[in-house]
């Protein structure tokens, strides 16, 4: 029996509500301005008699009995945040787009990473015949520069006379040196670690100097062959002439008359 009371007390008390559910038109309205639904809808109203304000919750909410910032506010401008232009609103905006921002400054940084890895990858000596630029181009243009000869005594291109003309004129000295250091930087630039875009500014630059010693090459070429030429000229020109200048009168005449005596016993 007493269990039975105790059940049918929680049953009782089960239908009960604890609260009670108020709907302040005022405080919905309100809701409504802190959003984005509209702005207005000034609750609680007034009441008027006789031209006379006579509600007094509307005076203490928007009246003269309220606070000022209560009557700023009313009239004030639209502050919803979540309105079309409202603080809200730019909040998100701004949020999104910083968020794109960040995505692309985390794809550029994943790129970058790899990047990096693709150059340490490049970095040491020992991988520097995989790199494709060097493969497809600068393998080909040094190629003339890693075979030419240490010496230039040993390059077939010069020949003896014009070999020994430079070499006085210190020509052949400058231009060993300029060959030295061009093969020294070859050399560097294959067996010394560094990062992959030094690598190519060195390679690049061997190349420029290359190209720069082939043509002074070809030019003192030239002009050793240009001074020896106009050596034997000058050469030449002092020697005696073999034209009969030194014979007499008398002697030319013997020989006509020698070679006419000839030609009539053949006859």
């Amino acid at each position: 029996m007493k269990k039975s009371i105790i059940l049918f007390f929680y049953f009782l008390l089960s239908l009960c509500y604890s609260q009670n559910r108020l709907n302040d038109e005022a405080i919905v309205s309100q809701h409504k301005r802190m959003v984005y639904d509209r702005w207005g809808d000034w609750r609680p109203y007034g009441k008027y008699f006789l031209g006379i304000q006579t509600n007094f919750a509307y005076a203490t909410v928007w009246g003269w009995l309220a606070p000022k910032r209560n009557r700023r506010y009313k009239a004030g401008a639209d502050i919803r945040p979540l309105k079309i232009g409202g603080e809200e609103m730019k909040r998100t905006i701004l949020a999104k787009e910083q968020e794109k921002l960040a995505e692309k400054i985390k794809i550029r940084q994943d790129s970058i990473y790899k990047r990096k890895l693709q150059d340490f990858a490049y970095w040491t000596p020992l991988t520097v015949d995989a790199d494709p630029l060097w493969l497809l181009y600068y393998k080909r243009m040094l190629k003339p520069l890693k075979e030419f000869p240490d010496k230039l005594s040993d390059w077939n291109g010069f020949d003896e006379e014009g070999y020994k003309k430079l070499y006085s004129l210190g020509t052949i000295t400058r231009l060993q040196e300029n060959l030295d250091l061009l093969k020294n930087q070859y050399e560097i630039s294959r067996t010394v670690s560094m990062p992959r875009g030094k690598r190519f500014i060195l390679y690049h630059k061997t190349l420029i100097g290359w190209r720069k010693f082939l043509s002074n090459l070809d030019s003192e070429k030239k002009n050793a062959s240009l001074m020896i030429s106009y050596k034997q000229r000058e050469k030449e020109r002092k020697q005696p002439s073999e034209i009969y200048n030194h014979q007499t009168d008398m002697k030319i005449a013997e020989r006509v008359f020698i070679k006419y005596r000839q030609l009539i016993h053949n006859n």
